[in-house]
């Protein structure tokens, strides 16, 4: 009764585990359009001060900014702050993107262990589940499954043959 239970539960632990495999492509995906919906936005909203500095400054940013913080108005320090934190903002969407210029597996352990906190959490609260039947969605879906059945597997025996032993052990005293 207990190898049908097993089997079932096999069974079961798989179709998770490709379910959520299937879904990894189409969050990296929706990950990587709103990364780069943000960069563009970014840099429309730069582009009137990349054009003042252009013009007075030779494009350097810096000075613009430099200029609004050393400013002796309360309202010009403000505006150099936004510009600055503008500037960072496309900088670290830039280097997001940048990241994600890869294979779809150093994509995803991008997006999970270094992607962009507010992007993945955007893409989380407005994501839409899909079951692409693509390539890399079919791989890496049956590569999750097997992945998962395979440290399954391992530690069912690792479990019985730890029970083996302690089974023998007290009567061979």
């Amino acid at each position: 009764m207990s190898d049908i239970i097993a089997r079932y539960l096999f069974v079961i632990v798989a179709c998770i585990a490709l379910l959520i495999g299937l879904q990894v492509p189409n969050f990296v995906d929706q990950y990587h359009k709103r990364v780069d919906a943000h960069l563009r936005e970014v840099s429309i909203n730069l582009q009137p001060f990349q054009d003042i500095a252009n013009k007075f400054f030779g494009g350097d940013m810096d000075k613009l900014i430099a200029l609004h913080r050393d400013s002796g108005e309360k309202p010009f320090q403000e505006e150099g702050l936004a510009i600055s934190q503008l500037l960072q903002r496309k900088a670290r969407f830039t280097a997001d993107l940048a990241a994600l210029e890869t294979n779809l597996p150093a994509q995803a352990w991008h997006v999970l262990m270094n992607g962009d906190r507010e992007m993945r959490n955007e893409v989380i609260a407005q994501y839409s589940y899909a079951v692409p039947l693509d390539k890399d969605a079919l791989l890496f879906g049956g590569g999750l499954a097997l992945m998962v059945l395979f440290l399954m597997d391992l530690l069912l025996g690792l479990t019985r043959l730890n029970f083996m032993r302690g089974s023998r052990s007290p009567q061979a005293r």
